[in-house]
């Protein structure tokens, strides 16, 4: 069984994110990349089913520019067989995204696909379940769990009253949540046998996907600063101000 996972290269969570001068967008020139932590989970959680024997293949995804090959070599490192990249300058949403995957999904028959259930840099949280619906596949989103058997997917999932058991038909969609798993680290002869490993690269075109933004941005502001806490000297005070100032109470 074929395992498709999907990774996005982002803004790395340890950056201070900036906004362009013109507010048009986050300043990304000079900025640390990695690959979305949602999706490292994704390609953890397939390198593992292999590893039970479960799956026979893993092939990373990403959709994006040139650079994102070395987000697929870190996915190759983690224990991918081959990446695909859909090469591609435009700005990518995830409807855009989803068809792309949509495509590859009919080329290659994964009988598992894998997401992360969203990206940290514009936390849609949109693009496995669009996958999901063109794909016409059963989804499960914010999986903690994944047991495979007998052409069937168990997933856990959590929901506000506690976690929920769900059973789907392969070929399933399922997106990634933190508790999933916790990805390994890279070592040093992974990461050498990753650039071995092969990488193909395709053109939205290619795959006859059409890409061209459905949304604008408008304008991107930061968000605004918190002003300083008070301090009070009692209850009452304490009340009086939740009562009246915050009128929370």
């Amino acid at each position: 069984m074929k395992v498709l996972v999907a990774v996005k290269r982002v803004v790395d969570y340890n950056v201070k994110i900036r906004v362009k001068s013109d507010n048009t967008g986050v300043d990304i020139a000079n900025v640390k990349m990695s690959m979305n932590p949602f999706d490292e989970i994704a390609i953890e959680e397939a390198v593992r089913l292999k590893e039970k024997g479960v799956a026979t293949e893993v092939i990373a995804v990403s959709c994006g520019v040139t650079q994102c090959q070395e987000t697929l070599r870190t996915a190759m490192a983690i224990g991918a067989d081959r990446a695909v990249l859909v090469e591609t300058s435009e700005e990518l949403q995830p409807l855009a995204v989803a068809k792309l995957l949509k495509a590859l999904i009919d080329k290659e028959q994964p009988g598992f696909i894998i997401l992360g259930k969203q990206a940290i840099d514009d936390d849609c949280n949109q693009t496995g379940q669009m996958l999901a619906a063109l794909a016409d596949l059963p989804q499960v989103t914010f999986a903690s769990k994944v047991e495979i058997a007998g052409g069937k997917a168990t997933i856990s999932r959590e929901v506000d009253g506690g976690s929920e058991s769900l059973s789907v038909t392969l070929p399933a969609v399922i997106t990634a949540d933190l508790r999933l798993n916790e990805p390994r680290y890279v070592t040093l002869p992974n990461i050498m046998k990753a650039k071995k490993k092969p990488l193909d690269i395709v053109k939205p075109e290619d795959l006859g996907v059409d890409v061209s933004p459905r949304i604008k941005t408008l304008k991107v502001n930061e968000p605004p600063k918190r002003s300083a806490g008070v301090k009070v000297p009692d209850v009452a005070t304490l009340v009086a101000k939740l009562r009246n100032e915050a009128k929370v109470i």
